[in-house]
Parts: structure tokens; C-alpha cells; sequence
């Protein structure tokens, strides 16, 4: 049974920064493909974030040039480091992995 289990959520002003972890129970190069989704009141999930086993990113077109999403190996470990958020930003955050495994999620408000 695959684990994903995320942190890093809180309350943020606009313009500020969080980073989002996601640990996973096995190795992160287990996976084919690992990503963030968010999902806010109201709307669809969408992915804001994908790594693939090779390393190559993608990012949803509002988050380019502020999100990045990494990995560590030796931690089985994800992150999203979010810059320059937005109000729009505010979200549950969640991992996933091979488009099957997902985490608990964790809640982005960012807000005066």
C-alpha cells in the first residue's frame, strides 16, 4: 500500500512563499510520474505540477515562473516551492503518484 503524506500548508499573505512536501512509503523512482494537484471550492482538480521518472516538469500556465517542483531521493520526498502566491492560489493541495496514489492533502489559503 503506497503512502503519500503531505505538509507545508498554511496561511500566507499574497506575494509570499510556502513549500509543500510530499513523503512517500517507497521509493519516489518507483513511480513513473509524480505531480500537485489543487483543488478549490467549486472547481474541478486540476494538476498544477508533474515530474517524471526522467525529471522532466510541467506546470499548469498559471503557476510558470512561480511554482517549482522538485524531489530528493534519499528522502523519498516531493516538494512544490510556491512563490509569489496569490489569493487564486488558495487551494487543497494534493500528491500524487502514477495517477492512482494520492495523498491526505494540505490547505494553501493565501489571503490579507
Amino acid at each position: 500500500q503506497v503512502q503519500l503524506v503531505e505538509s507545508g500548508g498554511g496561511l500566507v499573505q499574497p506575494g509570499g512563499s510556502l513549500r509543500l512536501s510530499c513523503a512517500a512509503s517507497r521509493s519516489i523512482f518507483s513511480f513513473n510520474a509524480m505531480g500537485w494537484y489543487r483543488q478549490s471550492p467549486g472547481k474541478e482538480r486540476e494538476l498544477v505540477a508533474g515530474i517524471t521518472w526522467g525529471g522532466n516538469t510541467n506546470y499548469v500556465d498559471s503557476v510558470k515562473g512561480r511554482f517549482a517542483i522538485s524531489r530528493d531521493s534519499t528522502s523519498d520526498t516531493v516538494y512544490l516551492q510556491m512563490n509569489s502566491l496569490k489569493p487564486e492560489d488558495t487551494a487543497v493541495y494534493y500528491c500524487n503518484a502514477d495517477y492512482s496514489y494520492w495523498g491526505q492533502g494540505t490547505l494553501v489559503t493565501v489571503s490579507e
